[in-house]
């Protein structure tokens, strides 16, 4: 990273660029997997080397557009009984406290807003080079997993079918923020 003035790293400021997506699996009948992707994400990440625990991670999945294995399923979740994109369009994941876990991996802990409902996840992510040479290229990639109850977002329809615990995870390309 490009020192400052006063000797010091620079906060790093990168925007969430293309190609970038998510995605979320639940178990199907216990036995199988569905999964939806989000392939709209928009966004920004901010880092200070010189304070490593904290990090502002502001990332929204368009969930309108999200697509699926096949057109029911796909509708299914975009309506009233999953994401009601009629009533919130967005699901977002917003973090501050990040933990390192190693030279290029953390646990940051942050907020998720989906159906309007907002609960505490953290999230597991990975960095494309070590986060203290973050500014060393054009472009930072980031993935990011974690798990959730869909019940804790309102989303209790088709109990029988659909698993309560959803994998959720994001491939997200950033790029320097002018």
């Amino acid at each position: 990273m490009a020192p400052s003035a006063a000797g010091s790293p620079t906060t790093q400021r990168y925007a969430v660029e293309s190609p970038s997506s998510a995605t979320a699996q639940v178990a199907f009948f216990g036995v199988a997997r569905r999964q939806a992707r989000f392939p709209s994400v928009s966004g920004a990440v901010t880092i200070n080397p010189a304070d490593m625990a904290r990090i502002a991670i502001d990332v929204t999945l368009d969930a309108a557009v999200l697509t699926a294995s096949d057109d029911l399923t796909r509708d299914r979740l975009r309506g009233s009984a999953f994401f009601d994109v009629k009533r919130t369009r967005t699901v977002r994941f917003v973090g501050g406290q990040m933990r390192l876990t190693g030279p290029a991996s953390a646990v940051v802990a942050g907020t998720l807003t989906a159906r309007g409902v907002s609960r505490p996840v953290t999230l597991d992510v990975n960095f494309s080079r070590p986060v203290a040479q973050a500014g060393a290229a054009p472009e930072l990639r980031l993935t990011g997993r974690t798990r959730i109850d869909r019940s804790d977002f309102g989303m209790t329809s088709y109990r029988l079918v659909v698993g309560r615990k959803v994998d959720v995870a994001l491939d997200i390309t950033l790029r320097p923020a002018g």
